[in-house]
């Protein structure tokens, strides 16, 4: 690779630095707090919601067990009716009269039977009522949970677009300044280790933090101000400034 001037090399650094930017900005859409959020609030509503389906099953079946028995019910009264008709029917003989006041009895019994049946089934009626307005405030709430966690969201995202898109402008403006046989050496890098660039610092390359040996050392301190130099271990472009203490 052709030599760089120091000034131009030393620009890598503000080019990783908008570039790690875009990878934490990257990385934090995908693990983003308020995406979760909304996740969470989406499984409670749709348990939520199946609540209140479950309840509103048990009303139908609870409604259609009270259309029977009073079909029933009604049933019976109109035999116990007609049975009284006829006991007041001075014509029945007396094995029928015996037959009816018998069949009676057993009408008055059934009947009764049934009403404590119909009472219980309403009285659990009642119950899904109250648990069905419950499961439906319950759903209420949590569509509303979930609605203002979508723009809590949405407005993290929008933030997150906002910081991506004035770091890529910040990208395009550095660019510039590269040559592009470095450009091309910096982006093969990254792409590849996740740091194209670094600052070698107290014999550290701060791309992988791997600390040099002696060796190595006095090699890049006898190369001359504009090579490019390359870590050893990682690969990154190591960039040296005053800071590097060469």
């Amino acid at each position: 690779m052709n030599n760089v001037e120091q000034p131009i090399q030393a620009k890598l650094l503000d080019l990783a630095a908008v570039d790690a930017e875009l990878t934490r900005i990257t990385h934090r859409r995908k693990v983003l707090p308020e995406q979760q959020e909304v996740e969470r609030f989406e499984a409670e509503r749709t348990s939520r919601k199946d609540a209140a389906v479950k309840v509103e099953i048990q009303l139908d079946d609870l409604d259609r067990d009270i259309r029977k028995l009073e079909t029933e019910v009604d049933a019976v009264r109109k035999r116990e009716l007609r049975d009284r008709g006829m006991l007041e029917n001075s014509s029945v003989g007396a094995k029928q009269l015996s037959e009816l006041q018998h069949e009676l009895g057993s009408l008055e019994r059934r009947r009764n039977a049934l009403e404590d049946d119909l009472l219980e089934v309403m009285e659990r009626r009642e119950a899904a009522v109250a648990d069905h307005e419950h499961s439906g405030a319950n759903l209420t709430k949590a569509e509303q949970d979930l609605v203002e966690a979508q723009r809590r969201r949405d407005d993290a995202l929008a933030d997150l677009d906002v910081a991506a898109q004035r770091c890529a402008g910040d990208r395009e403006k550095l660019l510039t300044a590269f040559p592009a046989e470095l450009l091309s050496v910096y982006d093969k890098q990254r792409t590849q280790h996740g740091v194209g660039a670094a600052l070698l610092q107290a014999r550290r390359c701060g791309a992988c933090r791997i600390e040099l040996d002696r060796g190595e050392i006095a090699r890049i301190a006898k190369a001359a101000p504009d090579a490019v130099l390359r870590c050893p271990e990682c690969g990154a472009i190591m960039v040296r400034t005053k800071q590097s203490g060469l």
